[in-house]
């Protein structure tokens, strides 16, 4: 992500109601796209374009998640977001976007500022 979405970009986002559910079900537990199509109702291409999208915007994180059962790895998606908050000043609208840190970002924070 090379710069914060504006308001309009994040207002069409939530105004969908897969991304709605993606959020808030990858908010509880890191899921796969396969889940989330399911849980959304909604088929893996559009649950995919919606993945995307959060993570253009940087409202959403994928990871490698080992699979001992089947011998390998697989994707899955979580929330990165805490809170979104829209003033209106001067005029105009402004965004801000609270997200949590990961826990190894912040050790690699803490060990880069040593």
């Amino acid at each position: 992500m090379s710069e914060e979405p504006d308001v309009e970009t994040i207002g069409a986002l939530l105004e969908d109601p897969t991304v709605r559910t993606i959020l808030t079900q990858t908010s509880q537990e890191p899921m796969t796209a396969t889940t989330l199509s399911d849980h959304c109702d909604a088929s893996k291409p559009t649950v995919y374009r919606r993945l995307e999208d959060l993570r253009e915007c940087g409202l959403l994180v994928e990871r490698t998640k080992p699979d001992p059962d089947r011998g390998h790895h697989r994707t899955v998606y979580a929330t990165n977001l805490e809170r979104i908050t829209v003033d209106l000043d001067d005029g105009g609208l402004t965004l801000q976007i609270d997200r949590r840190e990961d826990m190894a970002d912040r050790f690699t924070k803490l060990i880069e500022g040593i």
